[in-house]
């Protein structure tokens, strides 16, 4: 994520960016991708000024993959506070993949990706609100 807003708590004049992510279930795993604070995140990113966050969403997924998906439905929003005074508003749509078939590639923004069940989600140092919306999309049956 670039540059999330620097706010003090209760600054009514806060804004914060916006980062879309993408839930892709295949075979019911959830794929994940590794940062650089060592935490497991959705695929996603900066939603830009006057951009749709669904085709956000699925452009991100491409350079970040290299695979083709719909975003199919807003599933989650919530409010990420990422450090002091670092917050950003996460909105966490589910994505159905067009070809099942492309193995994704790992862009240079993150260190490593990898394919997990709810179960081994639970484990991982996943932020609680990633975590929660994986929960969401696996009991919902996303495919």
């Amino acid at each position: 994520m670039d540059g999330p807003a620097q706010a003090t708590s209760g600054d009514a004049s806060a804004c914060f960016p916006v980062s879309v992510k993408a839930v892709i279930v295949r075979a019911g795993r959830v794929i994940l991708l590794n940062n650089e604070r060592d935490e497991w995140e959705l695929p996603g990113g900066k939603l830009e000024v006057g951009e749709d966050p669904a085709r956000c969403v699925e452009r991100e997924v491409h350079e970040e993959l290299d695979l083709e998906v719909r975003a199919d439905r807003l599933l989650d929003l919530w409010q990420f506070h990422i450090a002091h005074g670092v917050d950003v508003v996460v909105a966490v749509f589910v994505c159905g993949e067009l070809d099942r078939s492309r193995v994704p590639r790992l862009s240079r923004e993150h260190r490593r990706l990898g394919w997990f069940d709810g179960d081994a989600v639970t484990g991982l140092p996943v932020p609680e609100g990633y975590k929660r919306s994986i929960e969401a999309a696996l009991r919902d049956g996303a495919e």
